[in-house]
């Protein structure tokens, strides 16, 4: 079964950390470019950070440059993103994508918060 599942969100203190995974299955995961998205209730949801096959391309949201790094691990068949420095306007429901084949995971709630 074709399928992306996220977990590792959580709620968070401003200032706090938090690393989310996303664990794909039934594609061929080291020749699929990756993304994070984020959505807020009420509004669209929006790319947060990319990462081509092999990793070494990277892009970010200005909002998500030099706090949050996505990675990944091919023989794992996992997608990470690590969040620092978490703000209160991070909190939102963060997806997995696959872009090329429309593939979306079930989310991941994060809520930063004191």
């Amino acid at each position: 079964q074709v399928e992306l599942v996220e977990s590792g969100g959580g709620t968070v203190q401003p200032g706090g950390s938090l690393r989310l995974s996303c664990a794909a299955f039934g594609f061929t995961f080291d020749i699929a470019h990756m993304s994070w998205y984020r959505q807020v209730p009420g509004k669209e949801r929006e790319l947060v950070a990319f990462i081509d096959e092999t990793g070494d391309r990277t892009d970010y949201a200005e909002s998500a440059k030099g706090r949050f790094t996505i990675s990944r691990d091919n023989a794992k068949m996992t997608l990470y993103l690590q969040m620092n420095r978490l703000k209160p306007e991070d909190t939102a429901v963060y997806y997995c994508n696959v872009p090329a084949m429309h593939l979306w995971g079930q989310g991941t709630q994060v809520t930063v918060s004191s």
